[in-house]
């Protein structure tokens, strides 16, 4: 980062439910963040309601700043509540949004900072059993080419090691305060799936200069089937075999994409889902479980994943 410029203030935000382990681990990595990189200024922990004993850990730490919400509002809930809080009751400059179960590399923010002509902007997201692979795909801006190996970005991001207009969040991206000033939280009825991808749209519509830096990464484990392969492998489909996260994926991405892309593209959408659950990976019932899960998101209901919460 240029020496003329001034040091700008970060808060790190992690959303956190049930998985104490990872968040202990997740909290000593920061530690060490802040000792390499201090303009890492504090680091606040939305607690979704854990049932796990979170809360009684967070309150017996000091270098962590916590709050517990009454119940699990999902991961958009907490992210909708932690930006909230870190922009309206911080002097945060920049915000490092980050899930309990992804583990920056050490030196991951001191490189995101170089970069000081972004809005939102953050690293790769690498498995964590295999670091030359990536855990969520990246379409390459300006085609269709999907890659899944290290070294293809790597070679996309060119001497600079960085990939303009493309972005995974909210694995360890980070936000302006001011960009958040103009579009606002995440979409906290969307629970979980779609809500990160709708804040980026969100940020893309309102002219936001976006980036991957490939040189900068957070190890992450994997998520199994994300882009199960159909039509001769001339696409992919995003399969889950939770019933929680296909409701919401079918419920929210219609909506974003409705929004963001037109009518067209939701139908192509439901022309994938009908044709993996009859074809690729036949399965009527989760078939019907996408349609009422989009129908409903479609009236405004925001309440049916509830009853697949456990």
């Amino acid at each position: 980062m240029p020496t003329d410029q001034p040091v700008r203030r970060v808060v790190a935000v992690v959303v956190t439910f049930n998985r104490r382990r990872l968040l202990e681990t997740l909290v000593a990595r920061l530690a060490e963040v802040r000792e390499r990189t201090p303009a890492l200024v504090d680091v606040l922990v939305v607690d979704n309601a854990s049932t796990d004993g979170t809360a009684q850990w967070l309150a017996g730490r000091s270098d962590v700043t916590a709050k517990v919400l009454p119940d699990n509002r999902g991961g958009a809930g907490g992210f909708h509540e932690g930006l909230r809080w870190a922009v309206e009751e911080t002097d945060a400059d920049l915000v490092w949004l980050m899930d309990d179960d992804g583990l920056p590399e050490v030196e991951c923010l001191e490189r995101l900072l170089r970069e000081d002509d972004l809005d939102f902007w953050g690293p790769l997201v690498v498995d964590e059993q295999d670091p030359g692979r990536l855990v969520f795909p990246i379409r390459l801006p300006g085609g269709t080419r999907v890659v899944r190996a290290l070294a293809d970005v790597e070679r996309a991001g060119g001497e600079r090691q960085r990939i303009d207009d493309i972005v995974i969040p909210f694995n360890g991206v980070l936000v302006t305060r001011e960009l958040v000033e103009r579009i606002g939280y995440p979409r906290e009825e969307f629970f979980i799936w779609g809500d990160d991808h709708e804040y980026r749209l969100r940020a893309e519509r309102a002219g936001a200069r976006i980036a991957t830096v490939a040189d900068a990464r957070v190890h992450h484990p994997s998520v199994g089937e994300l882009g199960t392969p159909m039509m001769a492998g001339r696409t992919t489909y995003n399969h889950s075999p939770s019933d929680l996260k296909a409701y919401c994926m079918a419920r929210n991405n219609t909506l974003n994409l409705r929004e963001y892309r037109g009518w067209l593209h939701v139908l192509l959408f439901w022309a994938k889902t009908v044709w993996f659950y009859l074809l690729t990976r036949r399965d009527p019932a989760r078939l019907a479980l996408s349609a009422r899960a989009a129908y409903a998101g479609l009236r405004g209901d925001f309440t049916g994943h509830r009853r697949y919460l456990r």
